[in-house]
């Protein structure tokens, strides 16, 4: 069954200074490493209660890089960074929300 409707990655591209994400609707979204390392909400980062509080940033170093990426299943991907962090998955439509973009940043308001 395909997923009609639903915005997935056709290409991801880990490059010096951002992840490049395409998207099957044609939208190209580059996150800056540490931007999407902040973007990570598992319970490792933010803790396991709900509403616990967000990943503090000083913890994240300046410097931190996406080293390698795989797809989990057809909804997320994961990604394993230059700080040792591997555990937090990055739900597709989370991680098109989160597009830093002006575009979509515009959006948003």
């Amino acid at each position: 069954m395909a997923n009609q409707g639903i915005v997935t990655p056709t290409n991801i591209d880990i490059q010096h200074d951002v992840v490049s994400i395409q998207w099957n609707d044609g939208h190209t979204s580059d996150y800056p490493h540490r931007y999407l390392r902040l973007e990570c909400h598992c319970a490792t980062c933010v803790g396991e209660w709900p509403n616990k509080g967000d990943l503090d940033p000083e913890t994240i170093p300046l410097d931190v890089y996406a080293m390698e990426h795989q797809t989990i299943g057809r909804y997320a991907v994961q990604f394993l960074w230059s700080d040792g962090h591997y555990t937090g998955l990055y739900p597709y439509d989370v991680l098109r929300k989160a597009c830093p973009c002006p575009e979509c940043t515009a959006a948003k308001k």
